[in-house]
């Protein structure tokens, strides 16, 4: 038994001194116990995503940076990048709202909490795909920054993990479609935060 723990230990000494920028940008998907397409939700900056979309699934892809995040004419872009389970499509949705300014990726903590009510007016919601961007008539959504951490390695700031959930339904060439169970949990660092303000 002390053999097994001093294993234990020494792995988990290797895999902590390795937390370095590129073992802390890669995707890592833990299937949810209910739905195994989907990721659980986490909040550790796992830098992955899923929602069901129609009768198929919007996931994160191990090949493509998963978010990125802008900040422009006092509205921030929020960016997930994918693909379409049942193919290898890829796909972009972006949820675009109002947010009092901002200036670097580590000002996102201010979404701690945060609930989105994608129908308003001053939010808007477009998916690129097939090489077509449609910003969607939205009929309802919601876009929950449930949780918001600033991440410190060695006393400098080094992310901020956005964990949090997201559904909408909308109209997508007339066609009423939705997309559910949302879930998102993303290590967002300044290469990846764009601000124009």
């Amino acid at each position: 038994m002390k053999k097994f723990y001093l294993m234990l230990f020494v792995f988990i000494a290797i895999a902590m001194s390795s937390c370095h920028k590129d073992v802390m940008d890669r995707t890592i998907f833990i299937p949810d116990e209910n739905d195994d397409k989907l990721p659980e939700y986490s909040e550790w900056g796992y830098n992955s995503f899923g929602a069901e979309y129609e009768r198929d699934y919007f996931l994160v892809s191990n090949s493509i940076i998963p978010c990125k995040i802008m900040y422009s004419d006092n509205k921030l872009q929020f960016s997930l990048h994918g693909r379409i389970r049942s193919s290898t499509e890829e796909m972009t949705l972006v949820f675009i709202f109002p947010l009092e300014q901002i200036s670097s990726y580590e000002d996102l903590i201010r979404l701690n909490n945060v609930k989105i009510n994608l129908s308003n007016a001053d939010c808007t919601v477009k998916i690129f795909k097939y090489n077509q961007e449609v910003t969607l008539n939205i009929l309802k959504g919601n876009l929950h920054f449930k949780r918001t951490q600033l991440l410190n390695i060695d006393d400098a700031p080094n992310r901020v993990i956005l964990s949090g959930v997201f559904d909408l339904s909308f109209l997508y060439n007339s066609f009423p479609t939705s997309i559910s169970n949302g879930r998102f949990d993303l290590g967002i660092v300044d290469k990846i935060f764009y601000s124009n303000d």
